[in-house]
Protein backbone atom coordinates (compact mmCIF):
# COMPACT_ATOMS: atom_id res chain seq x y z
CA UNK A 1 0.00 0.00 0.00
CA UNK A 2 1.06 3.56 -0.68
CA UNK A 3 0.56 6.52 1.63
CA UNK A 4 -0.14 10.11 0.64
CA UNK A 5 -0.15 13.49 2.33
CA UNK A 6 -3.35 15.11 3.56
CA UNK A 7 -2.22 18.22 1.67
CA UNK A 8 -1.73 16.42 -1.64
CA UNK A 9 1.61 17.98 -2.54
CA UNK A 10 4.07 15.23 -1.60
CA UNK A 11 5.00 12.03 -3.44
CA UNK A 12 3.33 8.81 -2.35
CA UNK A 13 5.53 6.60 -0.20
CA UNK A 14 5.62 3.25 1.54
CA UNK A 15 4.67 2.58 5.13
CA UNK A 16 8.35 2.32 6.02
CA UNK A 17 8.87 5.69 4.36
CA UNK A 18 6.10 7.31 6.40
CA UNK A 19 7.44 5.88 9.65
CA UNK A 20 10.95 7.09 8.91
CA UNK A 21 9.77 10.57 7.86
CA UNK A 22 7.03 11.24 10.42
CA UNK A 23 5.70 14.38 8.72
CA UNK A 24 5.15 14.61 4.95
CA UNK A 25 7.48 17.00 3.04
CA UNK A 26 4.59 19.39 2.29
CA UNK A 27 3.81 19.69 5.99
CA UNK A 28 0.80 17.38 5.81
CA UNK A 29 0.12 14.12 7.61
CA UNK A 30 0.40 10.76 5.93
CA UNK A 31 -2.80 8.79 5.28
CA UNK A 32 -3.44 5.56 3.36
CA UNK A 33 -4.02 6.02 -0.35
CA UNK A 34 -6.95 3.65 0.01
CA UNK A 35 -8.85 2.30 3.00
CA UNK A 36 -9.08 -1.49 3.16
CA UNK A 37 -12.46 -3.04 3.93
CA UNK A 38 -13.09 -6.08 6.11
CA UNK A 39 -16.04 -8.24 7.00
CA UNK A 40 -16.33 -9.77 10.43
CA UNK A 41 -15.52 -13.18 8.94
CA UNK A 42 -12.02 -11.96 8.06
CA UNK A 43 -11.21 -12.21 11.77
CA UNK A 44 -12.82 -15.61 12.36
CA UNK A 45 -9.56 -17.16 13.54
CA UNK A 46 -8.36 -14.12 15.49
CA UNK A 47 -8.94 -14.30 19.22
CA UNK A 48 -5.94 -12.55 20.75
CA UNK A 49 -5.04 -8.89 20.41
CA UNK A 50 -1.79 -9.62 18.49
CA UNK A 51 -3.70 -11.84 16.05
CA UNK A 52 -6.37 -9.20 15.47
CA UNK A 53 -3.73 -6.51 15.04
CA UNK A 54 -1.77 -8.53 12.47
CA UNK A 55 -4.89 -9.28 10.41
CA UNK A 56 -6.16 -5.70 10.53
CA UNK A 57 -2.83 -4.11 9.67
CA UNK A 58 -1.78 -6.57 6.95
CA UNK A 59 -3.20 -4.47 4.05
CA UNK A 60 -1.39 -1.37 5.34
CA UNK A 61 1.89 -3.35 5.36
CA UNK A 62 1.31 -4.94 1.94
CA UNK A 63 4.39 -4.76 -0.33
CA UNK A 64 6.41 -3.08 2.43
CA UNK A 65 9.78 -4.46 3.62
CA UNK A 66 8.29 -4.71 7.12
CA UNK A 67 5.45 -7.00 6.00
CA UNK A 68 7.25 -10.31 6.78
CA UNK A 69 7.87 -9.04 10.32
CA UNK A 70 4.32 -7.87 11.03
CA UNK A 71 3.21 -10.81 13.19
CA UNK A 72 6.38 -10.61 15.27
CA UNK A 73 6.00 -6.84 15.64
CA UNK A 74 2.42 -7.31 16.85
CA UNK A 75 3.46 -9.90 19.42
CA UNK A 76 6.13 -7.55 20.74
CA UNK A 77 3.87 -4.51 20.88
CA UNK A 78 0.65 -6.10 22.14
CA UNK A 79 2.12 -8.04 25.04
CA UNK A 80 -0.59 -6.91 27.48
CA UNK A 81 -4.36 -6.89 27.38
CA UNK A 82 -6.95 -4.25 26.53
CA UNK A 83 -9.97 -5.69 28.39
CA UNK A 84 -13.53 -4.56 27.81
CA UNK A 85 -15.32 -4.66 31.15
CA UNK A 86 -18.82 -3.79 32.25
CA UNK A 87 -19.60 -0.67 34.24
CA UNK A 88 -22.23 -0.69 36.97
CA UNK A 89 -24.79 1.02 34.73
CA UNK A 90 -26.62 -1.27 32.26
CA UNK A 91 -25.17 -1.66 28.74
CA UNK A 92 -22.23 0.60 29.64
CA UNK A 93 -18.65 -0.64 29.35
CA UNK A 94 -15.14 0.67 29.66
CA UNK A 95 -12.21 -0.29 27.43
CA UNK A 96 -9.15 -0.40 29.70
CA UNK A 97 -6.02 0.63 27.78
CA UNK A 98 -3.66 1.26 30.71
CA UNK A 99 -2.12 -2.14 31.44
CA UNK A 100 1.21 -1.44 29.73
CA UNK A 101 4.56 -0.46 31.25
CA UNK A 102 3.73 3.25 31.70
CA UNK A 103 0.03 2.75 32.58
CA UNK A 104 -1.40 4.62 29.57
CA UNK A 105 -2.85 3.73 26.17
CA UNK A 106 0.17 5.31 24.49
CA UNK A 107 2.17 2.16 25.33
CA UNK A 108 0.54 0.24 22.47
CA UNK A 109 1.50 2.69 19.74
CA UNK A 110 4.93 3.53 21.16
CA UNK A 111 5.99 -0.10 21.44
CA UNK A 112 4.70 -0.85 17.95
CA UNK A 113 6.58 2.12 16.52
CA UNK A 114 9.80 1.11 18.27
CA UNK A 115 9.46 -2.47 17.00
CA UNK A 116 9.06 -1.15 13.45
CA UNK A 117 11.89 1.37 13.63
CA UNK A 118 14.37 -1.18 14.98
CA UNK A 119 13.81 -3.13 11.77
CA UNK A 120 14.10 -0.26 9.29
CA UNK A 121 17.36 0.14 7.35
CA UNK A 122 19.33 3.27 8.15
CA UNK A 123 21.22 5.56 5.75
CA UNK A 124 23.41 6.99 8.51
CA UNK A 125 25.51 5.63 11.33
CA UNK A 126 24.43 8.59 13.46
CA UNK A 127 21.93 7.95 16.23
CA UNK A 128 18.37 8.64 15.13
CA UNK A 129 16.76 11.20 17.41
CA UNK A 130 13.13 10.49 18.23
CA UNK A 131 11.73 13.93 18.99
CA UNK A 132 8.42 13.97 20.81
CA UNK A 133 6.14 16.59 22.36
CA UNK A 134 3.94 15.29 25.16
CA UNK A 135 1.02 16.60 27.14
CA UNK A 136 1.54 13.92 29.74
CA UNK A 137 1.57 10.27 28.64
CA UNK A 138 3.12 10.03 25.17
CA UNK A 139 6.63 10.90 26.32
CA UNK A 140 6.84 8.21 29.00
CA UNK A 141 5.50 5.56 26.62
CA UNK A 142 8.06 6.51 23.96
CA UNK A 143 10.84 6.68 26.54
CA UNK A 144 9.99 3.20 27.80
CA UNK A 145 9.73 1.79 24.28
CA UNK A 146 13.13 3.10 23.11
CA UNK A 147 15.10 3.07 26.38
CA UNK A 148 18.44 1.31 25.98
CA UNK A 149 18.02 0.57 22.26
CA UNK A 150 21.29 1.18 20.41
CA UNK A 151 21.20 3.72 17.60
CA UNK A 152 18.30 5.72 19.03
CA UNK A 153 18.12 8.86 21.12
CA UNK A 154 14.83 10.12 22.56
CA UNK A 155 14.20 13.79 23.34
CA UNK A 156 10.93 14.49 25.16
CA UNK A 157 9.46 17.99 25.42
CA UNK A 158 6.75 18.57 27.99
CA UNK A 159 5.09 21.71 29.41
CA UNK A 160 6.66 22.48 32.77
CA UNK A 161 4.09 22.40 35.58
CA UNK A 162 1.27 21.17 33.32
CA UNK A 163 1.61 17.43 33.83
CA UNK A 164 0.91 15.53 37.02
CA UNK A 165 3.85 14.98 39.41
CA UNK A 166 3.86 11.26 38.68
CA UNK A 167 3.76 11.89 34.95
CA UNK A 168 6.69 14.29 35.28
CA UNK A 169 8.65 11.72 37.27
CA UNK A 170 8.02 9.09 34.60
CA UNK A 171 9.22 11.40 31.86
CA UNK A 172 12.56 11.93 33.54
CA UNK A 173 13.21 8.48 34.99
CA UNK A 174 14.71 6.59 32.05
CA UNK A 175 18.15 8.19 31.69
CA UNK A 176 20.68 6.82 29.24
CA UNK A 177 19.50 7.54 25.71
CA UNK A 178 16.30 9.29 26.87
CA UNK A 179 16.29 13.01 27.74
CA UNK A 180 13.36 14.98 29.15
CA UNK A 181 13.10 18.74 28.63
CA UNK A 182 10.60 20.73 30.69
CA UNK A 183 9.54 23.61 28.47
CA UNK A 184 8.48 27.00 29.82
CA UNK A 185 5.16 26.99 27.96
CA UNK A 186 2.15 24.92 26.96
CA UNK A 187 1.86 21.64 25.08
CA UNK A 188 1.09 23.64 21.94
CA UNK A 189 4.43 25.41 22.40
CA UNK A 190 6.15 22.02 22.67
CA UNK A 191 4.37 20.78 19.56
CA UNK A 192 5.34 23.90 17.64
CA UNK A 193 8.99 23.46 18.59
CA UNK A 194 8.91 19.89 17.30
CA UNK A 195 7.32 21.00 14.01
CA UNK A 196 9.99 23.70 13.62
CA UNK A 197 12.71 21.12 14.08
CA UNK A 198 11.22 18.86 11.41
CA UNK A 199 10.93 21.80 9.03
CA UNK A 200 14.60 22.74 9.56
CA UNK A 201 16.37 21.09 6.63
CA UNK A 202 19.82 22.18 7.80
CA UNK A 203 19.27 20.68 11.23
CA UNK A 204 18.05 17.41 9.78
CA UNK A 205 21.19 17.16 7.65
CA UNK A 206 23.23 17.20 10.85
CA UNK A 207 20.82 15.46 13.22
CA UNK A 208 18.67 12.63 11.80
CA UNK A 209 15.17 13.09 13.23
CA UNK A 210 11.99 11.09 13.42
CA UNK A 211 8.69 11.53 15.21
CA UNK A 212 6.82 9.47 17.79
CA UNK A 213 3.85 11.80 18.21
CA UNK A 214 0.41 10.79 16.99
CA UNK A 215 1.28 12.42 13.67
CA UNK A 216 3.29 9.20 13.06
CA UNK A 217 1.34 6.44 11.31
CA UNK A 218 3.60 4.00 13.14
CA UNK A 219 1.78 5.04 16.31
CA UNK A 220 -1.67 5.69 14.93
CA UNK A 221 -2.26 2.48 12.96
CA UNK A 222 -1.66 0.06 15.86
CA UNK A 223 -4.17 1.99 17.98
CA UNK A 224 -6.83 0.65 15.62
CA UNK A 225 -6.22 -2.86 16.92
CA UNK A 226 -7.78 -2.52 20.35
CA UNK A 227 -10.92 -0.95 18.89
CA UNK A 228 -11.19 -3.82 16.43
CA UNK A 229 -10.63 -6.42 19.15
CA UNK A 230 -13.25 -4.94 21.48
CA UNK A 231 -15.82 -4.45 18.72
CA UNK A 232 -15.33 -7.99 17.37
CA UNK A 233 -15.59 -9.58 20.81
CA UNK A 234 -18.78 -7.64 21.49
CA UNK A 235 -20.26 -8.54 18.10
CA UNK A 236 -19.58 -12.24 18.61
CA UNK A 237 -21.44 -12.15 21.91
CA UNK A 238 -24.36 -9.91 20.96
CA UNK A 239 -24.53 -9.49 17.17
CA UNK A 240 -24.67 -5.76 17.92
CA UNK A 241 -22.19 -2.99 17.07
CA UNK A 242 -20.34 -1.37 19.94
CA UNK A 243 -20.50 2.43 20.24
CA UNK A 244 -17.51 4.33 21.65
CA UNK A 245 -16.90 7.51 23.62
CA UNK A 246 -13.25 8.48 23.19
CA UNK A 247 -11.47 11.12 25.30
CA UNK A 248 -9.37 13.14 22.92
CA UNK A 249 -6.79 15.91 22.86
CA UNK A 250 -4.60 15.67 19.78
CA UNK A 251 -7.24 13.41 18.11
CA UNK A 252 -4.88 10.48 17.43
CA UNK A 253 -6.78 7.95 19.52
CA UNK A 254 -10.11 9.29 18.30
CA UNK A 255 -9.05 9.11 14.67
CA UNK A 256 -7.81 5.54 15.16
CA UNK A 257 -11.34 4.58 16.22
CA UNK A 258 -12.82 6.44 13.23
CA UNK A 259 -10.44 4.73 10.79
CA UNK A 260 -11.21 1.31 12.28
CA UNK A 261 -14.90 1.88 11.63
CA UNK A 262 -14.11 3.05 8.09
CA UNK A 263 -12.43 -0.32 7.52
CA UNK A 264 -15.75 -2.06 8.15
CA UNK A 265 -15.36 -3.25 11.74
CA UNK A 266 -18.62 -3.47 13.77
CA UNK A 267 -18.34 -0.06 15.43
CA UNK A 268 -21.47 2.06 15.71
CA UNK A 269 -21.56 5.68 16.78
CA UNK A 270 -18.42 7.50 17.91
CA UNK A 271 -18.55 10.39 20.36
CA UNK A 272 -15.52 12.49 21.25
CA UNK A 273 -15.04 14.00 24.71
CA UNK A 274 -12.67 16.92 25.18
CA UNK A 275 -11.83 18.95 28.27
CA UNK A 276 -12.31 22.71 28.60
CA UNK A 277 -10.11 23.31 25.55
CA UNK A 278 -12.90 24.22 23.16
CA UNK A 279 -11.38 24.04 19.66
CA UNK A 280 -13.06 20.80 18.57
CA UNK A 281 -16.27 21.39 20.50
CA UNK A 282 -16.82 24.78 18.91
CA UNK A 283 -16.14 23.47 15.40
CA UNK A 284 -18.66 20.68 15.80
CA UNK A 285 -21.13 23.19 17.20
CA UNK A 286 -20.91 25.07 13.90
CA UNK A 287 -18.08 27.58 14.31
CA UNK A 288 -15.08 27.83 12.02
CA UNK A 289 -12.14 25.65 13.01
CA UNK A 290 -10.01 28.02 15.08
CA UNK A 291 -6.89 26.69 16.82
CA UNK A 292 -5.99 28.61 19.94
CA UNK A 293 -3.66 28.55 22.91
CA UNK A 294 -4.38 25.62 25.20
CA UNK A 295 -5.48 26.06 28.79
CA UNK A 296 -4.47 23.86 31.73
CA UNK A 297 -7.10 21.43 33.06
CA UNK A 298 -7.40 18.42 35.36
CA UNK A 299 -7.28 16.21 32.25
CA UNK A 300 -3.87 17.55 31.30
CA UNK A 301 -2.98 15.00 28.62
CA UNK A 302 -5.87 16.46 26.60
CA UNK A 303 -4.77 20.08 26.97
CA UNK A 304 -4.48 20.74 23.25
CA UNK A 305 -5.66 23.86 21.48
CA UNK A 306 -4.57 22.85 17.97
CA UNK A 307 -5.19 19.10 17.54
CA UNK A 308 -2.87 17.85 14.83
CA UNK A 309 -5.01 14.94 13.71
CA UNK A 310 -7.95 17.17 12.86
CA UNK A 311 -6.24 17.40 9.48
CA UNK A 312 -6.69 13.65 9.04
CA UNK A 313 -10.33 13.86 10.10
CA UNK A 314 -10.97 16.56 7.51
CA UNK A 315 -9.22 14.41 4.89
CA UNK A 316 -11.62 11.55 5.62
CA UNK A 317 -14.65 13.87 5.80
CA UNK A 318 -13.88 16.77 3.43
CA UNK A 319 -17.43 18.10 3.69
CA UNK A 320 -17.64 20.04 6.96
CA UNK A 321 -21.41 19.62 7.24
CA UNK A 322 -21.15 15.85 6.89
CA UNK A 323 -18.33 15.77 9.44
CA UNK A 324 -20.38 17.70 11.96
CA UNK A 325 -23.35 15.37 11.47
CA UNK A 326 -21.22 12.28 11.94
CA UNK A 327 -19.81 12.84 15.43
CA UNK A 328 -21.03 14.09 18.78
CA UNK A 329 -18.38 16.20 20.53
CA UNK A 330 -18.70 17.65 24.03
CA UNK A 331 -16.35 19.70 26.21
CA UNK A 332 -16.22 18.55 29.86
CA UNK A 333 -14.86 21.20 32.20
CA UNK A 334 -12.96 20.71 35.44
CA UNK A 335 -16.01 21.10 37.65
CA UNK A 336 -17.79 18.31 35.77
CA UNK A 337 -14.67 16.12 35.86
CA UNK A 338 -14.32 16.51 39.64
CA UNK A 339 -18.03 15.97 40.26
CA UNK A 340 -18.08 12.82 38.12
CA UNK A 341 -14.99 11.32 39.78
CA UNK A 342 -16.66 11.72 43.16
CA UNK A 343 -20.16 10.62 42.16
CA UNK A 344 -19.06 7.49 40.27
CA UNK A 345 -16.99 6.40 43.28
CA UNK A 346 -19.76 7.03 45.78
CA UNK A 347 -22.46 5.40 43.65
CA UNK A 348 -20.55 2.53 42.05
CA UNK A 349 -17.08 2.28 43.63
CA UNK A 350 -15.49 3.19 40.27
CA UNK A 351 -12.16 5.02 40.15
CA UNK A 352 -11.13 6.53 36.81
CA UNK A 353 -8.51 9.01 35.67
CA UNK A 354 -9.66 12.55 34.74
CA UNK A 355 -9.37 11.82 31.02
CA UNK A 356 -11.45 8.66 31.20
CA UNK A 357 -14.01 10.58 33.27
CA UNK A 358 -14.61 13.02 30.40
CA UNK A 359 -15.80 10.03 28.35
CA UNK A 360 -17.89 8.63 31.20
CA UNK A 361 -19.51 12.03 31.76
CA UNK A 362 -20.40 12.33 28.07
CA UNK A 363 -21.77 8.78 28.14
CA UNK A 364 -23.99 9.77 31.08
CA UNK A 365 -25.22 12.72 29.02
CA UNK A 366 -25.94 10.54 26.00
CA UNK A 367 -27.91 8.10 28.13
CA UNK A 368 -29.87 10.98 29.61
CA UNK A 369 -30.77 12.02 26.07
CA UNK A 370 -32.04 8.53 25.29
CA UNK A 371 -29.02 6.95 23.59
CA UNK A 372 -29.65 3.25 23.01
CA UNK A 373 -27.32 0.32 22.41
CA UNK A 374 -24.08 -0.76 24.06
CA UNK A 375 -21.48 1.93 24.66
CA UNK A 376 -17.86 1.79 25.80
CA UNK A 377 -16.01 4.70 27.36
CA UNK A 378 -12.30 4.50 26.61
CA UNK A 379 -10.02 4.46 29.68
CA UNK A 380 -6.76 6.03 28.56
CA UNK A 381 -4.64 6.04 31.74
CA UNK A 382 -4.48 4.41 35.15
CA UNK A 383 -5.96 6.65 37.87
CA UNK A 384 -2.86 6.22 40.04
CA UNK A 385 -1.02 8.61 37.73
CA UNK A 386 -3.35 11.36 39.00
CA UNK A 387 -3.43 10.59 42.71
CA UNK A 388 -3.26 14.25 43.78
CA UNK A 389 -6.42 15.02 41.82
CA UNK A 390 -8.42 11.89 42.57
CA UNK A 391 -7.66 11.00 46.19
CA UNK A 392 -9.05 14.22 47.74
CA UNK A 393 -12.27 13.68 45.76
CA UNK A 394 -12.84 10.08 46.90
CA UNK A 395 -11.09 10.21 50.29
CA UNK A 396 -9.16 7.01 49.70
CA UNK A 397 -5.83 5.93 48.24
CA UNK A 398 -5.62 4.82 44.62
CA UNK A 399 -3.70 1.52 44.32
CA UNK A 400 -0.53 1.82 42.24
CA UNK A 401 0.04 -0.92 39.62
CA UNK A 402 3.39 -2.71 39.76
CA UNK A 403 4.75 -1.33 36.49
CA UNK A 404 4.07 2.26 37.53
CA UNK A 405 5.51 1.65 41.00
CA UNK A 406 8.72 0.43 39.39
CA UNK A 407 9.12 3.63 37.36
CA UNK A 408 8.30 5.84 40.34
CA UNK A 409 11.01 4.11 42.38
CA UNK A 410 13.69 5.25 39.93
CA UNK A 411 15.39 8.64 40.21
CA UNK A 412 14.01 11.20 37.77
CA UNK A 413 15.24 14.51 36.38
CA UNK A 414 14.42 16.87 33.52
CA UNK A 415 16.32 19.79 32.03
CA UNK A 416 14.71 23.25 31.70
CA UNK A 417 14.21 24.65 28.19
CA UNK A 418 12.94 28.04 27.10
CA UNK A 419 10.03 28.02 24.66
CA UNK A 420 12.49 29.11 22.02
CA UNK A 421 13.44 27.17 18.89
CA UNK A 422 17.17 28.13 18.85
CA UNK A 423 17.48 26.68 22.35
CA UNK A 424 16.00 23.38 21.18
CA UNK A 425 18.15 23.34 18.06
CA UNK A 426 21.28 23.87 20.14
CA UNK A 427 20.31 21.02 22.42
CA UNK A 428 19.66 18.65 19.53
CA UNK A 429 22.92 19.56 17.84
CA UNK A 430 24.89 19.02 21.04
CA UNK A 431 24.26 15.28 20.73
CA UNK A 432 24.11 14.93 24.50
CA UNK A 433 22.87 13.69 26.78
CA UNK A 434 21.16 10.61 25.53
CA UNK A 435 23.26 9.03 22.78
CA UNK A 436 23.71 5.28 22.86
Amino acid sequence: MKFISTRGDAPATTLSGTIAAGLAPDGGLYVPAEIPRFGVDAFAHCRTLPQTAARLLAPFFADDPLAPELETICREAFAFDAPLRALATPRDFVLDLFHGPTAAFKDFGARFLAACMRRLPRDSDKALTILVATSGDTGAAVGAAFAGIAGFRVVILYPDGRVSPRQAHQLGCFGGNVSALRVAGSFDDCQQLVKQAFADAELRERVPLSSANSISLGRLLPQMAYYAQAALAHWRGTQQPLHFVVPTGNLGNGFACVLTRACGLPIGQIALATNANQTLHEFFAGAAYTPRASIATLANAMDVGAPSNFERLRWLYPDAAELRREFRVAAIDDAAIAQTIGSRFRSHGEISCPHTVTAIRLLETLRGEGADGDWAAVATAHPAKFDRIIEPLIDTKVPVPAALADLLARPGAALPLASDYPALRDFLESGAPGTV
